[in-house]
């Protein structure tokens, strides 16, 4: 954890970019977990209202409304309920590979999530605004579904650009 209570993840080059890993150890089953991401009356509670159909090439819809974005990609790779990829992007854009791995431990689930961004993207932003939506999904396995933390980002942003000093 950072001096500024953000759990930071690693981020390194790889290739003509960027690739961030955020590790979290959630004390709720894999099952749940899983449920959390791929539902999508769950996914609206912490990320966006949106679809996936859990199929290798199955649509993924994902609505955020509010910043005029909008994911329109397919499923890379699924094994459930341990593994979920899609691209972060829409259409013709470039590639942005998102991946979910859930691995069962004895008191719930490791939780790793793999983005890789092209050259030239903001890394620290991106990586702030999944680490505020693993609080957003902290929340809401909690039952107490919460709005974007902004000010849980600014700080995370933060953190993420003192890391890419390093």
């Amino acid at each position: 954890m950072s001096e500024s209570g953000v759990q930071v993840g690693q981020i390194r080059h790889v290739g003509d970019g960027f690739e961030a890993r955020l590790d979290r150890h959630i004390g709720h089953d894999r099952n749940v977990i899983w449920h959390m991401l791929t539902a999508p009356r769950a996914l609206a509670q912490w990320l966006a209202p949106g679809s996936i159909e859990l199929r290798a090439g199955g649509v993924v819809h994902i609505d955020f409304a509010e910043s005029g974005r909008t994911i329109k990609s397919t499923v890379l790779q699924l094994d459930p309920p341990r593994l979920l990829e899609y691209s972060w992007s829409s259409d013709d854009e470039t590639m942005r590979p998102l991946r979910w791995e859930l691995n069962a431990t004895a008191d719930g689930t490791h939780l790793l999530m793999v983005l890789r961004l092209p050259k030239g993207e903001d890394i620290a932003k991106a990586c702030a605004g999944f680490d505020a939506h693993l609080e957003m999904l902290a929340a809401a396995l909690e039952g107490v579904p919460i709005g974007f933390p902004v000010d849980y980002f600014l700080k995370a942003r933060r953190a993420y650009q003192d890391l890419m000093l390093e």
